[in-house]
């Protein structure tokens, strides 16, 4: 199938490592101009994504500040000629460490969470509607998190469902001018970050790193992690002029939530 996807033009954020780095990759696999956003640039990711053959553009641009982000689509309208998707993905992971208690959550954690995460895609994402809507088509992907659907992370748990909101509401005012909007929720996904993860755990369960790895894997109904690739490829599809069908709607990538039914 072919996706639509060639000549289109792309900015990711948080595209230096993680998820966002493997949905930048696999969209210019698929043909799109990418501009590849981070706080801090990296050349080893500018080099993983330039590979396919379309133009690159790594800027820096913090998500918490409303200037740096208007600046920054400014800079990609100007080189790449205009922007036809968005995918917001900078924010920190969530943590597989226990989470601490209600009582031990502070006003700056929610605080920094909501600015990086809600607020820093919402700001994203109001930047390059004009635009989208100007030219009557555009694809803006939220990449979140299944804490969404859980009560276990307080923190986890409140920023992504605040995230889908915020998706939903806006799907609802964009979808009449072309844009979809949609929320991806992956699960644990295998990134730079797994094999110090596993490490932890292997320590803190006094298991191998092997068995440590299967524990988590049984979280899924794959019975193992999904990886960053896996996630990028549906993240592109939504990315896609394919996906149009879907808008508003979150859709989960974490390899499946065992004995739990969603309808």
């Amino acid at each position: 199938m072919d996706l639509g996807l060639r000549g289109r033009r792309a900015i990711v954020t948080g595209g230096s490592r993680g998820i966002g780095l493997a949905v930048a990759d696999t969209l210019a696999a698929e043909g799109c101009d990418v501009a590849l956003v981070s706080r801090t640039p990296s050349d080893e990711a500018v080099a993983r994504v330039a590979r396919h053959g379309t133009r690159v553009l790594p800027l820096a641009a913090d998500t918490t500040d409303d200037a740096a982000v208007r600046a920054m689509v400014d800079r990609v309208v100007a080189a790449l000629g205009g922007v036809d998707v968005l995918v917001n993905a900078a924010a920190t992971p969530a943590s597989s460490a226990a989470q601490a208690a209600a009582s031990a959550t502070t006003d700056e954690l929610m605080r920094e969470q909501f600015e990086t995460k809600v607020l820093g895609y919402l700001r994203c994402a109001r930047a390059v509607a004009p635009h989208m809507v100007a030219q009557g088509f555009g694809r803006i992907v939220n990449v979140s998190g299944l804490n969404a659907r859980g009560s276990s992370s307080l923190v986890g748990s409140v920023r992504n469902v605040s995230v889908a909101a915020m998706t939903a509401a806006l799907a609802d005012e964009l979808g009449p001018c072309g844009i979809t909007v949609t929320v991806v929720h992956p699960g644990l996904t295998v990134t730079e970050r797994t094999p110090g993860m596993i490490r932890a755990k292997a320590a803190a369960d006094g298991t191998s790193e092997e068995e440590a790895e299967r524990a988590l894997g049984r979280s899924t109904r794959l019975g193992r992690l999904v990886t960053a690739a896996e996630v990028a490829d549906v993240v592109t599809f939504l990315a896609s002029p394919r996906s149009v069908a879907i808008t508003g709607d979150a859709v989960a990538a974490g390899g499946g939530q065992p004995g739990v039914t969603y309808y």
